[in-house]
């Protein structure tokens, strides 16, 4: 097995050359491995290492989510999640927790320490003692108010550097980008103005990755992120790191190598570490950041939330089922990382390719019915197409395309179900968790669409509704914790276990886990819509020698069983164990 300075020397060769910045590859390495805290001659762990199972369930939250006036935030969520959750969770993804001053978070001023608003390094170390955390790994730019963004300006280290400045002969006609802001924007500096990358917006400014300072400079990050704790690391807007004239710059073979480079370091350092990469396109580019099980551990299933609240607002599976079946299984030692909200919106480049415009028109007027915005993205100059929708979950799961009704606790429901059954990971963002509704007060505030989805509870006004037998946020928090328990004790949901898609019809959407070692097989079914649908139990193709049982229900099934009739937006879970 190669050691990790020989395969530093490889990486690093694929993407700078031998002598980087006039300076020869041994120099960049022994700081790369000081950086670390790695010796020369250790080697990485093997790969296809699962590190994972059918009982990990990940909460993805911002530090301030969960508030109580006397103490610091990332306390008072450490109190809730484990008087309210325990250990029904086990990953908790902690969003950006650094000073920042845009973006909410990912506008990073000092990556070394922690937001004197949420707390300390001490505080996130206690919230590690009792969950595997998830942090951002905010690589791709920084703040422009940085420390190290005004030594850039004043042509000092460091950072002066550190930033993205094209030459006159680059091509950006073919850049894709996220945003309808500009692209360049001027900054004066020690030599004059110069125009600066930013592909997010203008107080973000893009790194320079070219240059190999940069890399050492977050290898360091990294080592003091693993001493507080941190063991699964999110790489925040991966996609946009390498650019090139004449490309996207997006998804470029520099990044993908980077990519390779950062893992390498984080799992020798750590080996039950774990790296996760944030890519919000289309579906094929999305599943390149596996690699060869060498890249990301994981990938978050970015075309999942958008084809799931299609499908349960149409009532038909087509279009889910048909991409289900297009996803290659996922290696041992890596996983899909499954979400249906986050702190950012519904995607929706991720469906390009798999939703016919048409129905995407149709989810997008639905959204805005019920309270969702738009946000956008520059196509070329002048031209702009809808990027996300930013709605909270349970109010995109109010109705159909035909209008709100009262199947919306079934559907949201339902849909979480799918989600937890399906291979992966499963990740429920703190606001689904809670039923929290759309925040239009918080959106007015800030104005920025994202802000309807980023409520903040005060612990005590939490407590009231889920101590409260009556309350809408009492009934998502128990049906969905009850799932969560019962997904946990099957080992056909291991994250790595085999998957296959049913054909049950349009309405209903169903496939089968098989555990690793082939003991059990567990059928999820589906209703989409709000009718009742015949499911004749033949289509299953039951064994029926085995004691077959629906575990929400707690139903013995026998021969005597012909067809189950789902009730809307009902999930079977039929298991032989």
């Amino acid at each position: 097995m190669l050691t990790v300075c020989q395969r530093l020397r490889e990486h690093l060769a694929a993407v700078y050359g031998v002598t980087p910045r006039g300076i020869p590859l041994d120099e960049w390495i022994a700081r790369l491995l000081t950086a670390a805290r790695l010796d020369s001659d250790q080697c990485p762990p093997p790969a296809h290492r699962n590190l994972w199972d059918e009982r990990d369930v990940a909460v993805i939250t911002y530090g301030d989510s969960v508030l109580l006036e006397t103490e610091a935030p990332l306390k008072s969520l450490n109190q809730f999640l484990v008087g309210r959750l325990g250990e029904l969770v086990s990953w908790v993804h902690v969003l950006p927790f650094h000073p920042w001053t845009s973006d909410d978070g990912f506008s990073v001023l000092d990556y070394s320490s922690v937001n004197e608003a949420l707390g300390d390094w001490g505080d996130i170390s206690k919230l590690a003692s009792n969950y595997r955390i998830m942090a951002d790994l905010v690589l791709n730019h920084c703040s422009r108010r940085s420390a190290w963004f005004e030594n850039f300006c004043r042509g000092q280290a460091p950072g002066d550097k550190y930033f993205f400045v094209p030459d006159e002969q680059f091509d950006t006609t073919s850049v894709v980008r996220p945003r309808t802001t500009p692209l360049l924007n001027v900054a004066a500096t020690h030599s004059g103005e110069q125009a600066v990358w930013c592909t997010f917006s203008p107080d973000q400014v893009d790194f320079d990755f070219s240059n190999p300072v940069i890399l050492v400079e977050f290898v360091s990050i990294i080592r003091q992120m693993l001493d507080a704790g941190i063991r699964v690391f999110r790489l925040d807007a991966v996609a946009f790191l390498w650019k090139e004239s004449g490309t996207t710059c997006m998804n470029l073979p520099q990044t993908h190598e980077l990519i390779r480079l950062f893992r390498l370091i984080i799992e020798s350092a750590q080996p039950d570490a774990i790296v996760i990469t944030e890519t919000n396109v289309p579906h094929p580019e999305n599943l390149s950041y596996f690699g060869n099980a060498n890249e990301a551990h994981g990938i978050y299933n970015f075309s999942l939330p958008p084809l799931l609240v299609h499908a349960l607002v149409t009532g038909t599976s087509q279009y889910l089922s048909t991409w289900i079946m297009m996803m290659p299984p996922a290696q041992n030692g890596t996983l899909y990382f499954n979400f249906i909200a986050s702190h950012d919106g519904i995607g929706l480049r991720p469906v390009e390719g798999l939703l016919e415009q048409s129905e995407v028109d149709k989810l997008i007027a639905t959204m805005e019915r019920f309270g969702g915005r738009i946000s956008w993205r520059e196509i070329t100059e002048g031209d702009a197409k809808p990027y996300e929708i930013n709605i909270a979950l349970v109010d995109a799961l109010q109705g159909t395309t035909a209008g709100p009704d009262e199947w919306w606790l079934e559907r949201f429901t339902c849909a979480h179900a799918i989600m937890l059954g399906l291979e992966g990971v499963p990740a429920f963002y703190i606001h689904s968790l809670l039923g929290t509704r759309n925040d239009f007060d918080r959106l007015d505030n800030t104005s920025h669409n994202r802000s309807i989805n980023r409520h903040q509870w005060a612990l005590s006004a939490l407590d009231t509704e889920l101590d409260d037998p009556a309350s809408d946020h009492r009934a998502v928090f128990d049906a969905l914790t009850s799932l969560i328990a019962l997904r946990k004790a099957q080992p056909a949901f291991h994250p790595n276990a085999a998957q296959f898609t049913l054909h049950v019809g349009d309405k209903l959407f169903g496939f089968r886990r098989q555990s690793l070692n082939c003991n059990q097989s567990l059928f999820c079914i589906h209703n989409l819509t709000d009718e009742d649908q015949v499911l004749p139990l033949s289509r299953l193709n039951l064994a029926l020698a085995d004691p077959w049982r629906e575990l929400i229900s707690e139903t013995r099934i026998n021969g005597s069983i012909r067809d189950w009739v789902l009730s809307p937006y009902q999930t079977l879970w039929i298991t032989n164990t």
